[in-house]
Order: structure tokens, then C-alpha cells, then sequence
């Protein structure tokens, strides 16, 4: 399923102002040798995903301090309902955790991914 929206000039302006946690994910997943594909900024319907991966419908998102705030939990909550609606799990990691422990994120995501993505092949 292509989940691709409207926003591509958003994703594209995005991908250029992309966080430090951002960065050291995207340096992470990109050069993988488990043979997962990970998109960066990529459109879904009204949404920006931080990091996409199409054969495991995994969306993966760095939380920073603006997530904690006002009504950003209320906005993520349907987001992610949303996001499973159309089958996509959604992983979320606070930004200090991308830092502080980026094996271990970069770990249990590729765990996830590989087994959603072996559960979409059969």
C-alpha cells in the first residue's frame, strides 16, 4: 500500500532541516546490512513520517520535548490510530534515547522490522 500524501514539499523541506537525533538514525538505518529499505520524511496522507519502512509498514518517529507538550500526545494518539488503520505499526523514541543509546534503538527496530516484514511476505 503507498501511503504517500499531498505534503511532498513539506517531507522534501524536512529532510533538510532534520534534527541531531534525526541525522544519527537516518546514518543508522540507511546502511543497513540486514537488507531493510528506510524512507526519511515521507508523506502519509496529512502526515510527515519521520522514517517509513514500506515492506515491514513500519513507521518509526523521534519524539523531542515538543511531543510531552499541549496537545501534541492528543495529535500523536491519532496519528498513530490512523497509521494502524492502515496497518502501519509505529515505533516512538524520545529524542534523548536516539542519542543516548542508538544501538540499542537501531536494534529493536531492525528486530521489528525484519519480523513484521517476514509476517507481510507469507
Amino acid at each position: 500500500m503507498r501511503l504517500e500524501g499531498p505534503h511532498r514539499d513539506i517531507a522534501r523541506r524536512l529532510r533538510s532541516e532534520m534534527t541531531p537525533p534525526e541525522i544519527a538514525l537516518w546514518q543508522a538505518l540507511r546502511r543497513n546490512d540486514v537488507g531493510l529499505r528506510f524512507r526519511r520524511q515521507y508523506p502519509a496522507g496529512q502526515y510527515v513520517l519521520d522514517f517509513y519502512c514500506a515492506p515491514a509498514k513500519l513507521a518509526i518517529e523521534v519524539d523531542g520535548e515538543a511531543h510531552l507538550r499541549g496537545d501534541r500526545p492528543d495529535q500523536d494518539a491519532v496519528r498513530d490510530a490512523w497509521l494502524k488503520s492502515r496497518g502501519v505499526a509505529v515505533l516512538r523514541y524520545p529524542a534523548r534515547e536516539v542519542l543516548d543509546n542508538i544501538d540499542g534503538v537501531v536494534r529493536q527496530i531492525f528486530a521489528v522490522a525484519l519480523e513484521r516484514r517476514e509476517r507481510f511476505r507469507s
